[in-house]
């Protein structure tokens, strides 16, 4: 328990700092790059050794009994892919603020694809139902939110989509919102579905931190592709690495809290899974009023005007 608070504690920290840190450093006259010695030093995987101490707390191995991909087949995550691209296109068409975060799960979801069929992770099966459980959640909440259906959406997400439908974040505020609902809210609970632990015993943790150096690799383009569409002011974070570095920590630190929940969650007696799934609730949604505060915006105007002629 003291670990898990004290990587909470970190991430929160980690994310203060990437807020406030929004102004780029100031460029030379000779057009050296003043940050070029710590780039050259920074980057987000500095923190994997620390990551791949935290072993996994022994779970024993429960079978998959969902009715989402019960087959593992590479075919799951294609059709995850047509699906997300069917939902992304009305709404970049309509600019509407959930596009940001739409837009940046099909590219993450493309680069699973990519990673499984190159044999980048140990237990393919699992992983593609874990990708294809996780985007069905995400599915899932969505529709119950068009439908009306507020009580049926969990706490963290309802500020993240009301902020979106409200239009009050930037474009960044509404990426980290999202971000924030799916995979600190939703995410345990699919690891502990899908199952932490293999068959012959062997932790699926590896294969959980393996994509860490993924996502490291999709933050420049996807950021990229956010400001050139939807919002020119999404990538304004430039501080050489130091910004990837932040984000690349504070990924980190959920993804590890992810895991932590569902290794509770997994292990609770009945009496006890109650306290875990409000701890679970009540972290992802204190994060989600943190990102709100500090990603706040006054007006949409411009960022909207600017979609309707950018959206692609």
């Amino acid at each position: 328990m003291h670990l898990r608070h004290s990587i909470k504690a970190a991430v929160i920290g980690l994310a203060v700092v990437l807020a406030t840190g929004s102004v780029a450093a100031p460029a030379r006259s000779d057009g050296v790059d003043p940050l070029a010695p710590v780039n050259a030093l920074l980057q987000p995987s500095i923190f994997d050794p620390i990551i791949g101490l935290l072993a996994a707390f022994p779970t024993p191995y429960k079978p998959y009994t969902g009715t989402i991909c019960q087959s593992g087949s590479p075919q799951c995550i294609v059709d995850v892919i047509a699906e997300m691209k069917a939902r992304l296109a009305p709404l970049a068409a309509s600019c509407s603020h959930d596009a940001i975060f739409s837009l940046a799960y099909l590219r993450v979801t493309q680069n699973v694809k990519a990673a499984a069929d190159a044999g980048y992770f140990h237990d393919r099966a699992w992983l593609t139902r874990i990708d294809a459980v996780f985007a069905h959640k995400y599915f899932d909440t969505m529709d119950a939110w068009k439908a009306g259906h507020t009580a049926a959406v969990p706490k963290a997400w309802q500020l993240a989509l009301q902020a979106t439908k409200d239009r009050t974040m930037t474009g960044l505020g509404d990426f980290m919102m999202n971000m924030n609902a799916h995979i600190n809210n939703d995410f345990p609970y699919v690891l502990a579905q899908v199952g932490l632990t293999a068959a012959d015993g062997t932790s699926h943790k590896a294969d959980h931190n393996a994509y860490n150096d993924r996502l490291d690799s999709l933050y420049h383009p996807v950021f990229d592709e956010e400001t050139a569409r939807f919002d020119p002011t999404f990538n304004k974070i430039n501080i050489g690495n130091v910004d990837e570095v932040l984000v690349g920590a504070i990924m980190r630190g959920w993804r590890e809290i992810v895991w932590r929940n569902a290794e509770a969650l997994s292990n609770a007696p009945a009496a006890l899974r109650p306290l875990v799934e409000q701890e679970i609730s009540n972290y992802a949604a204190g994060q989600a009023q943190m990102i709100r505060q500090v990603f706040a915006s006054r007006s949409s105007t411009a960022r909207d005007a600017y979609c309707a002629t950018h959206h692609g």
